[in-house]
Formats: structure tokens, sequence, C-alpha cells
């Protein structure tokens, strides 16, 4: 059972990171989208603490955790780049 727990928690938080840059773009400001660009990283990195927890119980071999903790911090940098783009523009919105 505390396998298709843990499953179900890491299915939730990977579709939340998509769910959460989409709500946020049809936001109507760039704060707003800014707001939901941080709830998306961090459930990017609960994404990747669930992916450890896994690991460390025996539920995924370590090869297959290190090839999605990476897709994971590659999405972290890129969520990391569009806030701050987005943060510029704001800014530039805003002054």
């Amino acid at each position: 059972m505390e396998l298709y727990g843990l499953a179900g928690q890491l299915r939730r938080a990977a579709v939340s990171v998509a769910s959460n840059i989409a709500e946020g773009k049809g936001r109507r400001t760039d704060k707003e989208f800014l707001l939901f660009l941080h709830h998306a990283r961090g459930s990017d990195f609960e994404v990747e603490t669930q992916l450890t927890i896994a690991r460390r119980l025996g539920y995924i071999p370590e090869t297959e955790v290190l090839r999605l903790r990476n897709s994971a911090g590659e999405i972290a940098r890129m969520l990391n780049d569009l806030i701050k783009a987005t943060t510029s523009i704001a800014g530039r919105q805003t002054a």
C-alpha cells in the first residue's frame, strides 16, 4: 500500500508542475503568473524528493532515479529561467 501511496503523490506532483504553469499563464498579470511558476517549481522539488524516498525504500533502481532526477533538474532550471524573465517583464510593466 505504501508504494501506491507514494506513486500517487509522485504522479500528482508531476502533473502539478505543468498544471501550475498553465493556470498561471491564464491569469491576468505577470505577477500572478509568477506566483504559479513558483508553485510549479515547488512541485518539481517535491518530485525530486519523492524520487529520493522511493529509491531509499527500494522501489526504484538508482539508475532510473538518477535519470528522472536529471529531468526534474532540467525542468527546475527552465522554470528558474522563466521566473527570471517574467520577473524582468513584470518589473518593466510596473516601472
